[in-house]
């Protein structure tokens, strides 16, 4: 087990070895281990000439990427990136796992792009103990990608730009379907800046408190013509609304599938029925519909699976009663004698490989945090979970828990000394968004110059003010793990601080 953080986690220290590269390395990291494959031909050349394509472009675009200058660029030892690529090659089955550590940076699709790589060099992918993998921060986040909850697919991920996808579609809606791609979160307080977009439908999720630069977004929602959340609790962002529909839980009060990280879906059944006035999500939705003109009836999660089945061929052989008996059926799973798919991939070792192009090679180059360290801002901030934790702090802040932290700074010893801050002093930390104040922790598992909080606690430490909002144009995806600070030692008696310009 190799682990790639710029912390010393409780995983890292599970590991065999650990890899501390510096925050923004990850692509100088990814290509050297590639490369360093490439020149001791631990790579797979039958696998790469029969299931993939662009591999002389790839091999070509890491050459520059030794490992003494991946080690100059990561700060990774040269012997460290060569035991690892060395390991992975070799191995017979292999896997990477990857989470938000990847993903939450401005060039977090590139990021992937470059593990994706490494797996097609090899051919570590598509097969029994070996595949890419990315870890979900959240239950169910993949079922939310199957049912169309992306700008530019519909149910079972179809593209909507596809006539004849959108032509099922509408047959089954009696609605005609918009060819053009909708915008993802990003892009959607962009509008919200600029008025094209003055009203917003916010279905359990709290961007209050969970989106970079988090006081421009609060005034961007604040100034919406129209709010309308829909949530278990009076979140941030329910607080700003016109309207609050007080939901379900789905994992206690409702009917329903979930899909995990390897596309198995599963039933969901309602233990207990909501509290109050409190409503299901489908019978929520519905009753909207209906007050809008659109008659939809009150239909049960068993025939809005139906519909799916119809309309998305990944899922079609997923009967309700097979997900019963079965506990659950990997996609893709086109009829109903199929046992499903463990292997997304596997398409990839058979003889004409599904009728498909061969698996693309990706071209990406390292490219830092687009928020440069300053003489004024002269230390890295990244942002992360703790333990016992879940996101913003909604669902997990009103339990007690004997290993909860997150609420604080956290330095390394080198910085706090040379801070003359100790464990325990109240800090103001700022960045060019603003400044907080926050107690300190002093962390021996921290490299010099990088700094670490969570966002659990938005209502006692409001990292967001804080965060990068750089972004992906690939993904729309925040760069929340690179941002700029400066920490300062505060008096004793100093009252806290309102949130304002960085310095204020």
């Amino acid at each position: 087990m190799f682990c790639v953080d710029p912390r010393r986690t409780s995983s890292a220290k599970f590991a065999d070895l650990w890899l501390g590269l510096t925050v923004g390395t990850d692509i100088a990291l990814a290509n050297a281990i590639g490369r360093h494959i490439i020149a001791n031909g631990w790579h797979d050349q039958a696998f790469i000439d029969h299931s993939t394509t662009g591999f002389e472009a790839y091999r070509e675009s890491v050459e520059p990427y030794t490992l003494e200058h991946a080690s100059a660029i990561t700060g990774v030892p040269a012997s460290a990136i060569a035991e690892l690529a060395e390991a992975y090659a070799t191995a017979e089955t292999a896997q990477i796992l990857w989470t938000l550590g990847i993903t939450e940076h401005h060039n977090a699709v590139d990021n992937v792009l470059a593990l994706c790589n490494l797996a097609l060099l090899t051919g570590h992918v598509g097969r029994w103990g070996s595949g890419l993998v990315p870890l979900r921060g959240q239950n169910n986040v993949q079922g939310g990608g199957d049912m169309g909850a992306l700008p530019d697919r519909l149910p079972g991920f179809q593209d909507v730009a596809d006539p004849d996808a959108r032509a099922r579609f509408e047959a089954v809606w009696g609605a005609s379907i918009p060819p053009d791609p909708g915008i993802h979160l990003t892009l959607m307080f962009e509008a919200m800046a600029t008025r094209d977009l003055r009203a917003v439908y916010c279905i359990g999720e709290n961007p209050a408190d969970s989106e970079a630069d988090v006081a421009h977004a609060r005034k961007l929602l604040a100034d919406l013509d129209l709010l309308v959340v829909q949530d278990i609790f009076l979140t941030t962002t329910a607080e700003l609304a016109d309207v609050v529909f007080p939901a379900s839980v789905g994992w206690a009060e409702s009917e329903g599938t979930v899909t995990s990280s390897e596309r198995r879906v599963q039933r969901v059944r309602a233990a207990v029925p909501p509290p109050g006035d409190a409503r299901d999500d489908i019978d929520i939705i519905a009753a909207l519909a209906e007050r809008m003109g659109a008659d939809w009836g009150r239909p049960t999660a068993n025939e809005l699976w139906d519909e799916l089945r119809s309309l998305s061929p990944l899922h079609q052989g997923m009967s309700w009663e097979r997900l019963e008996s079965e506990g659950g059926l990997q996609w893709p799973c086109p009829s109903e004698d199929h046992p499903g798919s463990p292997f997304l991939h596997g398409w990839l070792w058979e003889d004409d490989l599904g009728g498909r192009s061969g698996a693309p090679f990706n071209v990406v180059v390292h490219e830092g945090p687009k928020e440069e360290l300053t003489d004024e801002f002269p230390l890295r901030l990244t942002t992360g979970r703790a333990l016992d934790s879940f996101n913003t702090g909604v669902q997990s802040g009103s339990l007690s828990s004997p290993i909860r932290y997150g609420e604080t700074i956290d330095l390394s010893p080198a910085d706090a000394d040379r801070l003359g801050i100790v464990d325990g002093d109240r800090v103001l930390v700022s960045s060019v968004r603003g400044s907080i104040e926050m107690p300190a922790r002093v962390q021996a598992d921290l490299p010099t110059g990088l700094t670490f909080t969570t966002f659990h606690f938005p209502e006692l430490v409001d990292v967001n003010l804080l965060t990068n909002d750089a972004w992906d144009k690939k993904s729309g995806t925040a760069e929340f793990k690179a941002a700029s600070v400066r920490v300062e030692r505060l008096p004793f008696e100093r009252s806290t601080a309102q949130p304002g310009p960085a310095g204020g």
